[in-house]
Order: C-alpha cells, then sequence, then structure tokens
C-alpha cells in the first residue's frame, strides 16, 4: 500500500490508463493529497516524493507531470513546467523553468536529463548558484557525472551580485566536486572590469569553509634589497591537522628561493617548521638559508616537552631577506639573536620543576661598530621550585637552580668562559588581611655557589655568596561611592608601602662572574621587587622604602574606568652594587618620581600615560603618552608619544624621542587609508612605518601598501605591496596582512577571507 501524507489543498486527479490495470483498486483522490511516495527507488532510505498540478501515466512504469511540477529524492529536489518520469530507469525528463537544487547548490535551465539513482543527467542552457560560497554563473550545459559530481561546460563563474559582475572566470569547463568539497576550473582566463587578468589551464578553489590542496595565488612584490619577487605557493591540505605549504619563490637580483611551512596539530601536540634555501645567490656566490621550527608536547602526567630552534646561513641574512617568511614579519634584533631551545617542565599542585638546554646564534651587523653580545648557553639548566602547604596564614617556598654556562665569545674582559652556578632560595611569608588592610613581611635567603673552569686566579674557581633579605610589603584599600561620566561608580584609594633590606656584600666581576643578570627597568611593575637586578649573579644592597598611591575608578559591573597612581623608591644607604667595574651603582637617595595613569574613557577610547620625573635633576626623564580609539568597525587611531633622555652608558636605547601614529579609516565612498607614521625627533628621521589604502568593493578588495623597515644600523628596506582579493576565489599579488596587523594595533580585514599562510 502507498503511504499517504496529510491532505493539505487541491492539486490534482490521477488518470490511471488500462495498462496499470493492477493498481486500479487504488482510490480516486476527489481532494488530492499534496504529494505521492513513490515505490521503486534504488535506494530503499531515499523514497522518491513527487507533487504536480496534474498527473497522468502508469504508476509502476511511468508518469507524466504538468504545471508545478516536484520531484524530491533525498537531497536532491527538481522543479519544472513538464517532466516525464521513467520508473523502470528511474530517469527524469524536465522542460520549462527546470530548477535542481542539491547539495546546496541550484541549478535553473531550459532542459533536463537526469537519472535519479546514479545523479548522472545533463542541463541546458543552465544558471547556477552555489549557496554556500555565494557564488553563481552562466553555462552551455551542465553535466552531472554522479550525485556528488558536475561539470559546468563554457560561462563564467563569480562571487559578485550584480547583473554584470565586476570581476568573473571565464571557463572551458567548472567541475564541482561536493564530495571533496573543491572546485576545478580548466582554461580558465580571469577578468576583471572587462580586462583579462590572468589565465591558467588549471585553477582549483574551495566549495566551502574547508581547506583544500591546490595552488595559492600566486604572489608579486618588490623590495630595495630583492627586486621584483614572485611566489607560486602550494598548498597540501595533508590531513585535518596537518598540511605544508611549498613555495618556489623568485627574486631578481638573487635567484630563486625554496620556501616552505608544515604545521600539525594533535591532542597532546602541535607545532610548525618554516624554512628557505637557495641554492646560489647572485649577489653572494654562495648557498644560504634560514629554519625555523616549533614543537610542544604534553607528555602526560604533568610533564611537558617544548623546543624553539632557529638557524641562518650567515650574518646579512636577515639584512638582505628582510620580509623573510621564516621570521614572519619581525625584523631587528629578534631575528640576529637566534635561540635554539629544548626544555621538558614539570608542574603538580605544589612544585615545578625545568630541565632546559639552551644556546644561541648571532647574526653580527657589519655596520655596528661593536659587535651584539651573545648571552651564555646554559648547557644544561635545571630548577626545581616547591611551595609548602600552608599553616594559617604562614606560606613558605624553596627555589634551586643548577647551570651549566658557556660562552665562546666572552662578553667582558676577565669573565669566564664557563662555569657551574647552584642557587638555593628558601622564602618565609606571612600573610594577614582585614576588611581594608593587608600586611606581608616576608624573609629570604638567597646562596649561590659558583665553579669555574677557567678562571685566573685559582683561589677564586669557587666563589660563593650568602646573603639575606627581609620585606613587608602593606597596603590599606578604601571604597566610596562616586560618579563618572554620569554613571555610578566607586572610587577606591590605596596607599602602600614596601621596604625592602638586603646587606651590602662585593660582587663584582672581579670576585663574581655574570653570567645572566642585568639591571631591571624602572617602572611602576618593577619598583615593588626586592631585587633591583634580573637574574642570580647580582642582588642588589637595599635598605630602601618604596610608598605608593592608587586611585581606581570602578563601575557597578566591575569594569575598570580609570586609574591614576604615584610612587617612589627612598633609599636609607647609598646603593653600591654593580654589575661590574664599568658601571656605579646609583648615589641617590629617592629615585625619579613614577606617575600612571590609564582609563578607559568610553567604550571606543583608551587612553594610557607614563611619566618618570627626576626631581634631582627637574627633568622628565622618560613619558609614554598613547590615546587608543575605535569608534567603528574598520575604523581605529592610535597616537603615541615616548620619550627617554636617561643616557645610560651601557644603554644605547635610553636616549629617543618619537611619536608614533597609526590607523585605518575611512577616507572616500568604499576607501580606506591605512598607515603607521614613526618618527624620530631628535635624528629628524622616519624609522619603521607603513603608508596604503584599501578599497572595498561588493565583491573584490584592493590593497596598496608600501612598508620601510630597519634591517642593520644605518640600513632600512623598503617594500611595496600590490594586492587584488576576489571573494570566494583567490589573490593575486603580495599579501600584506600580517604587516597590517603588526603595525596597526586593532586593524580589521576589510573582508573575511581565511588566509591559510599569511606569510605568502
Amino acid at each position: 500500500m502507498i503511504p499517504r501524507l496529510p491532505i493539505q489543498q487541491p492539486v490534482a486527479v490521477l488518470r490511471l490508463s488500462a495498462i496499470s490495470i493492477a493498481l486500479a483498486s487504488l482510490p480516486v483522490l476527489g481532494i488530492a493529497q499534496e504529494r505521492t511516495w513513490l515505490a521503486g527507488s534504488v535506494d530503499d532510505k531515499a523514497p522518491t516524493e513527487v507533487q504536480a498540478d496534474q498527473i497522468t501515466g502508469r504508476p509502476d512504469r511511468d508518469i507524466n507531470m504538468d504545471q508545478g511540477v516536484e520531484i524530491i529524492r533525498g537531497k536532491t529536489l527538481i522543479q519544472a513546467d513538464h517532466m516525464h518520469y521513467d520508473m523502470v530507469e528511474d530517469k527524469v525528463e524536465a522542460s520549462g523553468h527546470v530548477r535542481v537544487a542539491k547539495e546546496g547548490n541550484v541549478f535553473t535551465g531550459t532542459e533536463l536529463r537526469l537519472k535519479l539513482d546514479t545523479g548522472e543527467g545533463v542541463m541546458q542552457s543552465p544558471i547556477y548558484k552555489l549557496i554556500r560560497k555565494n557564488a553563481h554563473g552562466k553555462a552551455d550545459r551542465i553535466d552531472f557525472q554522479s550525485q556528488d559530481l558536475a561539470t559546468v561546460i563554457g560561462g563564467y563563474y563569480t562571487t559578485c551580485s550584480q547583473p554584470e559582475p565586476d570581476w568573473y572566470l571565464r571557463t572551458g569547463s567548472l567541475t564541482l566536486d561536493n564530495g571533496r568539497e573543491i572546485g576545478v576550473a580548466k582554461d580558465a582566463v580571469l577578468v576583471f572590469k572587462g580586462v583579462p587578468l590572468a589565465g591558467t589551464p588549471h585553477i582549483s578553489f574551495p566549495l566551502s569553509d574547508e581547506r583544500v590542496s591546490g595552488f595559492l595565488a600566486p604572489t608579486i612584490a618588490t623590495s630595495t634589497s630583492g627586486g621584483l619577487e614572485v611566489t607560486t605557493p602550494y598548498y597540501w591540505n595533508i590531513a585535518p591537522n596537518r598540511d605544508f605549504v611549498l613555495a618556489p619563490h623568485f627574486i631578481t637580483r638573487r635567484g630563486l628561493m625554496l620556501g616552505g611551512t608544515a604545521r600539525y596539530l594533535g591532542e597532546q601536540y602541535s607545532g610548525q617548521t618554516r624554512f628557505e634555501v637557495i641554492d646560489r645567490d647572485n649577489q653572494t656566490n654562495e648557498s644560504r638559508y634560514a629554519i625555523s621550527s616549533r614543537h610542544k608536547e604534553d607528555l602526560g602526567s604533568g610533564l611537558t616537552f617544548t623546543s624553539n630552534l632557529n638557524v641562518a646561513s650567515d650574518n646579512n641574512y636577515a639584512q638582505d631577506f628582510p620580509f623573510s617568511h621564516v621570521w614572519a614579519y619581525q625584523p631587528g634584533v629578534s631575528r640576529r639573536v637566534l635561540p635554539r631551545d629544548l626544555r621538558v617542565d614539570y608542574g603538580s599542585q605544589d612544585s615545578n620543576a625545568s630541565v632546559r638546554v639552551i644556546e644561541y646564534q648571532i647574526l653580527q651587523d657589519s655596520n655596528l661598530s661593536a659587535k651584539i653580545l651573545a648571552p651564555y648557553s646554559r648547557l644544561p639548566q635545571l630548577r626545581y621550585n616547591y611551595y609548602g602547604d600552608n599553616e594559617g596564614n604562614l606560606s613558605w617556598s624553596v627555589a634551586s637552580e643548577f647551570t651549566r654556562f658557556y660562552n665562546s665569545m666572552v662578553p667582558v674582559v676577565g669573565m669566564p668562559r664557563q662555569g657551574d652556578r647552584m642557587v638555593l632560595n628558601p622564602r618565609l611569608t606571612y600573610n594577614y588581611s582585614s576588611g581594608g588592610f593587608f600586611i606581608r613581611p616576608s624573609v629570604s635567603a638567597h646562596e649561590t655557589v659558583h665553579r669555574l673552569d677557567d678562571t685566573a686566579d685559582s683561589a677564586m674557581k669557587a666563589p660563593s655568596r650568602f646573603l639575606p633579605t627581609i620585606s613587608i610589603d602593606s597596603g590599606l584599600i578604601f571604597e566610596r561611592e562616586a560618579s563618572l561620566f554620569g554613571n555610578a561608580a566607586v572610587q577606591t584609594l590605596e596607599p602602600r608601602l614596601f621596604y625592602t633590606r638586603t646587606p651590602y656584600k662585593r660582587q663584582d666581576s672581579l670576585l663574581y662572574p655574570n653570567f645572566d643578570s642585568s639591571e631591571a627597568d624602572f617602572n611602576y611593575a618593577t619598583v615593588f621587587r626586592e631585587n633591583r637586578f634580573v637574574g642570580s649573579d647580582r642582588i642588589g644592597d637595599s635598605n630602601q622604602l618604596t610608598s605608593a598611591l592608587m586611585t581606581r575608578y570602578l563601575e557597578t559591573n566591575g569594569v575598570e574606568r580609570v586609574r591614576l597612581a604615584v610612587a617612589q623608591r627612598f633609599s636609607f644607604a647609598e646603593q653600591r652594587v654593580s654589575l661590574n667595574q664599568s658601571t656605579t651603582a646609583s648615589s641617590e637617595t629617592r629615585s625619579d618620581l613614577l606617575f600612571l595613569g590609564s582609563g578607559r574613557v568610553t567604550d571606543q577610547l583608551r587612553l594610557d600615560s607614563n611619566f618618570q620625573y627626576s626631581q634631582t635633576r627637574t627633568e622628565l626623564n622618560r613619558m609614554n603618552l598613547g590615546a587608543f580609539w575605535q569608534p567603528a568597525p574598520m575604523k581605529v587611531l592610535n597616537v603615541q608619544y615616548r620619550r627617554d633622555v636617561r643616557n645610560l652608558p651601557n644603554d644605547p636605547n635610553s636616549n629617543f624621542e618619537l611619536i608614533d601614529i597609526s590607523s585605518q579609516w575611512p577616507i572616500g565612498d568604499r576607501w580606506y587609508g591605512v598607515g603607521r607614521l614613526s618618527y624620530l625627533l631628535k635624528e629628524s628621521k622616519l624609522g619603521q612605518s607603513l603608508a596604503g589604502l584599501e578599497y572595498k568593493a561588493d565583491c573584490w578588495i584592493f590593497r596598496m601598501i608600501g612598508q620601510k623597515v630597519p634591517t642593520a644600523q644605518g640600513v632600512s628596506n623598503t617594500m611595496f605591496f600590490l594586492q587584488l582579493e576576489f571573494n570566494g576565489l583567490s589573490m593575486l599579488g603580495a599579501n600584506p596582512m600580517k604587516a597590517l596587523r603588526a603595525n596597526v594595533p586593532g586593524y580589521q580585514p576589510l573582508g573575511q577571507t581565511d588566509y591559510p599562510y599569511e606569510t605568502y
């Protein structure tokens, strides 16, 4: 018995011929059902559903349908004015406003022949729409080869919505493979504004948001060091959690470079490796290469393994290839000090430990009069920290470390080339708080023992040092109801006192090596440190009190709108410990005054400021003012002023003054300006800078970007990006997205394209 659907509206009267007498017992429908389920489908799980205003024929063999015809089989819907359905062959022939919807695609045409069980057939004069890609086109015909595979013969493909599209891909044939979710066009020509831009015998693109293998669009750019640069990357989607890009890269002034990036991701591990190699550089006649590899893995039981390995062929690599994808637009000293780091970390509720091996490759800058000093390698470094159970308000901890240091290029005359250091640092702290008051007295001891291999003084082969430290941190927190910009808020007033005392012990480099210590930057975040040095080779003598006062405005929902603070450190004895003989400790009894102010004035505007004022010299040593405004999407303006005039003898970066402005902003109908200007006021010259224009149309985006990057002392490299992005297809030109995001905080892409590799 044929199942019946609920009666909804009058349709047709089913007329049965004499040949179908075996089914004469079927009731004649006075009010016809909307759909009738017909048996005989090859797939029993996908019966055929038929609807029409008029149905005639033999239900056991074939039927003719007219007006409002509709057939549904599984995920396939066919509509037409006239249709003949051969149930024995499971074939449909349709004409007049034919429409086929299947697998998220819609095809309309004048005629259709289709075998429902296999999906094979042909449609004449089709117009098609790929809903998931928001794409459409016209063709001479479409050959349906299976349920998932169709080939569009002739015609074009575009994602533009207007009747006369700005761009389209004219193709000899276009295969739509819904099983693999990929489109493949042959004998394709990309036409933009009526002008053919590029042609290719073969191009593929995804039909969904899933990654697919295939050639990425070529990128074309120019740079000062390389001239014209053309890259033709191939993307290999190995698996959902693995992929690889192979990128031949032709540089007119240097030759053919081969680059690549491999990525992988597992439940317990992840990583990526980037590489570049050029067999013979036309400028140097040498083979050159760079490699960067990172890996992280959860070994279980609290253990984690991480690695960060970097290598370059020569000192000038960072200067000659400033836009190398290996270090992804990170020019400067970070590309000249290359770490090779392996470590295993352990963590539990009350302890953590690590084993680390790290060394460095230094890419020296030939334009610098002095060499870049290499940090000491740690071969290895072992750390273990234990945090004892709290007994009421009492807490204790023990930090320990053993490190084997080595440096083939000794940074300071008289320093050992290699040596061992053992550190033990126990601490006992009492934590008391009540209402708006807290006090935390703490006592610690720092025991350091060295064993040096190549010191001239045999008596100093094993120097040791023991120094105790006491500190008291205390503060009050007052609150009152207030208003800010007309909104209810809570204002806090938070005075804080921090006292620390460490006795003096001579620690200059004649007695003690300095493997890893440096002076901590003085700012509001570090003013409450016990030790003014970073690292374990120098423990600063101190008898000092830090006073601070902070006020904050908190809205009723907890959002902090304004923060203002002032702090200063007072010394009751002259500081005597220095890093080495060439540096001297500060003799001032009071530090510079620190001022901090920040606030989110509105949801769109944020202000930040920091000041460091010397009362002794009545001079503003350091200042940082910043305003960050983002009133709407694709509208951002960042303005910063930075000043540092401390003139530290061993810090060349402690004397500069600059203005840094970056922005993305609409400047006309569909036009956006984007850029960054970093101007050094004392030198009256540009630092790192970027400028460009973007245009967003209905279905394409144009970008024109120029970038200047310092690559060595007194040397800059300029690169020019020109890109056309065709929505739903690909890009032509160089991809500037990495540079834009790095230079303009808050930058938002005009399109929603997911770039698998922004560095290509």
